[in-house]
């Protein structure tokens, strides 16, 4: 985008940027002017309110610019979403290339991020290498009070005051200019203020969350209307900002508040091997997974859901599992029985509540395996010779009839084989109807190299990387992950039976 008079323009120009010629008729005629003409064309000067409709016309043009791309950064969701949208809105509204936004909010709370626009990693890691004090955002994001006004370099190398490593990493980069603008909110009103209708003596202090800085390939600054823009628009994108930060502030916390509540690490229990992969959706949901060690050898193994989300869904979640857990150890070897007995607890406790579960007693020494499911999907079987659901019951999930009640279904896993349990999210989380999302997960543990059948945390990766291919993986008991647009949780526990 170019800049208007006084500034030197950057790579290409904008539109909003330019000035309106104004168009109006005679002033370029296609015959000469007679002789007998008092004055050029050219020194006629246009009328008084053709100028103002003209003025006018650039500043409806700008508004509209500046509400469209409001209404962009108004769609993102995520945190690194809006900043990347920050940083390409900005760089158009200054006519600069290049920038870096700095997330850091003043009360330490975090997160900090670091993003760039046009600056590949390395370059970033120059940028970095300057002392902090030394670079216009620096000095934003040390502000102690959050008043910072925007600071202009318009000539980095010009400048005899310049840090020398600033002038190195300037030159190495190529950029011979910069404008920092801060990101902070309005601060929140004063409470003692008796009148709404009083302008308050003392303005709320802003809430500093970052800054960011544009760099021009030359010397050039923008000129007043490019920075009463980038104003405007900077005090909006803080205020959007400041909403993600808290929501991304819950997300973790909410996630944090999952792994507590779900097994360390797995129990180590003689003719199986278990692994299990744990994926938090944007809200938190109420998925779980267990693994328990019962007695004579056998093994309890658990999956469910909770309905709802967020901390209400985390937390009966929690007891639940709990519950499931004291069950178990009383009656394990009776599936119907654990799952009744967790169905009765949730009528009472969590009468708003549904949820769907599967319990199952392993005893590896038999190789042999007893389930009961309440509304949920069937384990599937995966090993060199076949790769096949298991037909169990269809029965209503926990909390929707007035007594839960399905048989058992017992099934013989082979030496080398793996029973895959796993929540209803992996399905949902694929966006197609039911039988496809089957369809697709059957394919997915057909396809397990032969090299990744003897590791369960190995065929539950390569579950998820081919059903869900989009997605980030992070290996361990308890990975916590996933795309902010899921809404659901992911729970894939394996067992290997040696």
């Amino acid at each position: 985008m170019a800049g208007n008079a006084g500034s030197v323009p950057a790579d290409e120009p904008v539109a909003m940027s330019a000035p309106n010629l104004p168009k109006v008729a005679g002033i370029d005629p296609p015959a000469s002017a007679p002789a007998q003409t008092a004055a050029p064309l050219d020194d006629l000067t246009p009328p008084p309110g053709l100028l103002l409709q003209d003025r006018l016309a650039g500043r409806v043009s700008d508004l509209t610019t500046l509400h469209e791309l409001i209404e962009r950064l108004a769609g993102t969701g995520s945190l690194d979403g809006a900043l990347n949208e920050i940083l390409r809105a900005g760089a158009a509204l200054v006519g600069a290339r290049r920038g870096l936004v700095v997330c850091e909010p003043a009360d330490g709370l975090g997160p900090v991020t670091t993003l760039g626009l046009g600056l590949a990693h390395a370059e970033l890691g120059h940028l970095e290498t300057v002392p902090r004090c030394a670079t216009s955002y620096g000095r934003l994001l040390d502000c102690s009070d959050g008043r910072a006004e925007p600071v202009a370099v318009p000539d980095l190398l010009g400048d005899t005051e310049l840090d020398p490593r600033q002038r190195e990493v300037a030159a190495r980069l190529g950029y011979g200019a910069s404008y920092a603008v801060p990101l902070a909110t309005a601060g929140t009103p004063d409470l003692d203020t008796p009148d709404l209708d009083t302008p308050d003596v003392n303005p709320p202090d802003p809430k500093r969350l970052g800054a960011v800085v544009w760099f021009y390939d030359e010397p050039a600054e923008p000129v007043e209307r490019q920075r009463h823009l980038v104003g405007l628009y900077a005090r909006y994108a803080s205020e959007h900002l400041a909403l993600l930060l808290e929501l991304e502030r819950a997300r973790a916390r909410t996630a944090t508040l999952t792994e507590e509540l779900l097994p360390g690490r797995l129990p180590r229990i003689p003719g199986v091997r278990l692994a299990a992969r744990h994926r938090t959706g944007p809200h938190g949901g109420g998925d779980w997974y267990d693994a328990l060690a019962l007695p004579e050898g056998a093994v309890g193994l658990a999956v469910g859901s909770v309905s709802g989300s967020g901390p209400g869904a985390v937390a009966a979640m929690g007891r639940l599992r709990a519950s499931l857990r004291a069950y178990a150890v009383l009656e394990g070897e009776d599936p119907v029985a654990v799952l009744s007995d967790l169905e009765l607890l949730l009528r009472l406790t969590e009468p708003a509540r549904t949820a769907t579960a599967l319990f199952a007693y392993a005893e590896p020494a038999r190789g042999s395996v007893v389930l009961a499911g309440a509304g949920h999907a069937p384990p599937l079987i995966v090993g060199a010779g076949r790769t096949e659901f298991v037909e169990t019951s269809l029965s209503a999930p926990l909390g929707m009839l007035a007594c839960w009640e399905a048989p058992s279904v017992e099934v013989s896993p082979e030496p080398g084989e793996t029973v895959l349990l796993y929540t209803d999210g992996l399905l949902r989380r694929t966006g197609e109807p039911m039988d496809r999302a089957f369809a697709r997960l059957h394919a997915a543990a057909a396809s397990v190299p032969e090299a990744d059948r003897d590791d369960p945390g190995a065929v539950a990766d390569h579950v998820l990387r081919a059903v869900l291919p989009g997605e980030r993986e992070e290996a361990g008991p308890s990975a916590v992950t996933g795309r902010a647009g899921s809404a659901d949780d992911v729970v894939v526990l394996a067992v290997r039976f040696d």
